[in-house]
């Protein structure tokens, strides 16, 4: 970008488009025929090769990491037991034979597949690199997540901008200068959905909106 160039605000939503979350031919809802969960259909790797070829141990992290599943170990055996799956609809009977039928629950599984197959939390982590790289003195850069994996990954991130001291921990005294802080953050609890916004559009009611100003 020219150097000249002034960045007043830079605004992400990073959530799901909820046209390909409710398009059954997009493969993401339960019912789905299909078994892709692909946001670019352009890609190769597929919710298939997920479910029908990783290992045991790969199946079990990303269950236990981005689906915060309990009973991973026996999710992962139940799925690696009925392969090859061909829908999402297998997956789902799958889990409801488990005991696994509230929506809740399923969604974050669903969920941990969608994320793995999307790198969407690498994709995360460029785009608030990216960000620091354009930002300029006084840029607001906003960040709207969705769900506790993503906002974990925004709230830490604005903390180690905002520190002024950089030296580890175990060092007696300050030796970096204190002043190394990129800017501060705007928000201490994030900015989240009235009652009235959630009521007329209830997917809104995850949504978590955490602000940094730069300074430098």
């Amino acid at each position: 970008l020219p150097k000249n160039l002034q960045i007043a605000g830079i605004l992400a939503d990073i959530g799901v488009s909820s046209y390909q979350l409710d398009n059954k031919d997009r493969g993401f809802t339960f019912d789905s025929d299909e078994l892709d969960m692909r946001m670019d259909k352009s890609r190769d790797f597929s919710a298939k090769d997920v479910i029908n070829f990783y290992s045991k141990e790969d199946l079990e992290r990303i269950l236990r990491d981005y689906g915060e599943c309990r009973r991973y170990k026996k999710v992962a055996n139940a799925i690696i037991s009925k392969r090859p799956l061909k829908s999402n609809k297998n997956l789902a009977d799958i889990l409801g034979k488990l005991g696994i039928k509230d929506k809740k629950t399923l969604a974050k599984i669903f969920q941990a597949i969608r994320i793995e197959v999307n790198n969407e939390l690498s994709e995360l982590e460029n785009l608030l690199e990216n960000a620091k790289k354009i930002a300029k003195k006084d840029t607001i850069l906003g960040i709207i997540t969705f769900h506790s994996l993503e906002d974990r990954i925004v709230k830490n991130t604005f903390k180690k901008w905002s520190r002024k001291c950089i030296c580890p921990p175990e060092a007696i005294k300050c030796e970096c200068g204190g002043n190394n802080n990129l800017g501060a953050i705007l928000t201490k609890k994030p900015i989240t959905a009235s009652k009235e916004e959630v009521k007329n559009n209830p997917r809104s009611r995850s949504a978590k909106l955490r602000g940094f100003k730069f300074i430098r």
